[in-house]
């Protein structure tokens, strides 16, 4: 289970933990044992979420990047519980728009491009997931990934800028061209 996560970062819990109960344990769950499950696995991260340390470099990133260009979160995150989250950490009004499931990256990524008219070489799509970067391809967008160790090897083949953190994503995006607010 922690390897499919690992390598599945980004993607719905409500898809992976319908996934386990199907391949891991051979059971079929109803929506109503998916929705108490995923209710379950909410009531144990969101506090600690909100808790946990900031990557380094992100908060003063977003803060001062968010005054210059339109920002978004893009989640497999579910969407109340986004909502909750940049709100609690007091950055909702650096962005634009926060995206979370069910609606998946890819179709949040379409939809934000055709809404703000975006063109795609001058989108930056920031992530560490490989849900985040075939969001950002199937878009055309550039693509910044985040590396750390539980993503190294899966992106180890992918041509794409890496940062070791947030601190170093203004200078990253210089060469792209994004738009300004």
């Amino acid at each position: 289970v922690v390897k499919h996560h690992i390598a599945h970062g980004g993607v719905s819990r409500y898809d992976k933990i319908k996934h386990y109960h199907q391949v891991f344990l051979g059971i079929q769950i109803s929506d109503k044992e998916l929705e108490l499950w995923c209710d379950r696995f909410s009531e144990l991260v969101v506090q600690q979420v909100i808790d946990a340390p900031f990557v380094k470099g992100a908060e003063q990133a977003i803060l001062e990047m968010g005054k210059k260009y339109s920002l978004f979160i893009i989640s497999g995150t579910p969407q109340v519980e986004m909502d909750y989250i940049v709100i609690k950490l007091g950055l909702k009004s650096s962005f634009k728009a926060v995206c979370g499931s069910p609606k998946k990256k890819e179709k949040w990524s379409k939809e934000l491009m055709d809404k703000y008219r975006f063109h795609p070489r001058e989108v930056v799509f920031v992530g560490d997931a490989k849900t985040d970067f075939d969001a950002a391809d199937f878009c055309r967008m550039h693509f910044v990934l985040r590396s750390h160790e539980e993503n190294e090897a899966q992106f180890s083949s992918i041509n794409c800028k890496k940062i070791k953190d947030l601190s170093e994503l203004a200078e990253a995006i210089i060469p792209f061209n994004a738009p300004r607010r």
